[in-house]
């Protein structure tokens, strides 16, 4: 089963790039920029790793984030994100990028975006995997900033394909940045946003009506209000669920009280992501077995999982026909 889970063609839908700086590369990073880290080793910074909490791990998210400084290091960070990609056989990927992390360092945007799309034009070059990139405000800062990052982002936006809402959602509801994904969306830009993570099912409702999101960020939450989850079901709004994140952040105790496949059987468009990788124990094949061990998943569940990943990604109705294809095809070996 664990072979058949990772050799299952895939999309990844929400990744935040910065979160799949593993211990090992932030270390020859810091060491390449001159950078001295509050740790001695790498061993040392995996124990750091032991967060409570959400905003614990934002902490520690940020402080990682400061080795990245140069075009060359935000490809390489990309491009080992990639890698993993190719091992595990995810032909099609949306990461997000958190520009104002960088920007309120001093790193200019284009040096940000460079760096990334660089790596995503290779990708497609060498192992064939399409991508889409989306660009992430944060939450905690106002949206006046937002605006200002948004219009950083103006002159590049055949690199970008959407918009998105991450950071600490609990003080941030979605009508903070009403007026910002609303300018975004007239820029042709679409738009996702975390929700109903450790936030309530309002947070949901309130995405999907303030803000018009395409697609739901975590979502778990919605599961506390029944009509909320038949509209989503009705009205095909896709979540993109992280299952380990949101047992690491204690978002559900252990993996057997997910709500991923209760959603699915409920008609719901769930996908399976696997958010911050190198901070949260998996990369998206491990996510899957961890719903199968922790769940009991099947492997028809996990096929329409990962139907799901292509449907309701923001690929080109072309290539989603050729990625249902793969999916087909591997089906019916």
């Amino acid at each position: 089963m664990d072979q058949f889970l990772n050799d299952l063609p895939k999309a990844e839908l929400h990744l935040h790039l910065e979160g799949s700086l593993e211990p090992e590369l932030m270390f020859a990073l810091a060491e390449r920029n001159g950078i001295k880290l509050s740790y001695s080793s790498v061993d040392q910074l995996r124990q750091a790793y032991d967060f409570e909490n959400l905003q614990e791990f934002l902490d520690l998210y940020y402080q990682g984030a400061a080795v990245l400084q140069t075009e060359q290091d935000f490809y390489d960070l990309t491009w080992a994100y990639i890698e993993r990609c190719k091992a595990e056989n995810i032909l099609h990927i949306e990461p997000f990028f958190d520009p104002q992390t960088h920007t309120e360092r001093g790193i200019p945007f284009i040096t940000v975006l460079n760096g990334i799309s660089r790596a995503l034009t290779d990708a497609e070059v060498k192992y064939g995997i399409s991508s889409g990139l989306i660009m992430c405000f944060l939450r905690h800062l106002s949206e006046a900033e937002a605006f200002a990052t948004l219009e950083q982002a103006e002159p590049y936006l055949d690199k970008i394909i959407g918009i998105g809402l991450d950071s600490s959602e609990k003080g941030h509801p979605p009508a903070k940045f009403e007026r910002v994904f609303a300018k975004a969306r007239e820029m042709g830009l679409l738009a996702v946003a975390h929700a109903g993570e450790e936030g309530p099912a309002q947070n949901v409702t309130d995405a999907v009506d303030i803000l018009k999101v395409d697609r739901i960020d975590h979502g778990v939450r919605a599961i506390d209000d029944p009509e909320l989850i038949k509209r989503l079901a009705t009205e095909k709004i896709a979540l993109t669920v992280c299952p380990l994140s949101n047992t690491r952040l204690k978002v559900f105790d252990d993996m057997s009280q997910h709500n991923i496949l209760k959603m699915l059987e409920q008609g719901v468009k769930v996908t399976v992501n696997s958010d911050d990788p190198a901070y949260f124990g998996g990369y998206l094949t491990a996510n899957f077995i961890a719903l199968e061990k922790g769940l009991g998943m099947t492997k028809e569940q996990a096929v329409q999982l990962a139907r799901n990943s292509f449907e309701y990604s923001f690929a080109k109705p072309e290539r989603k026909l050729e990625l249902l294809d793969f999916l087909d095809r591997y089906c019916a070996l």
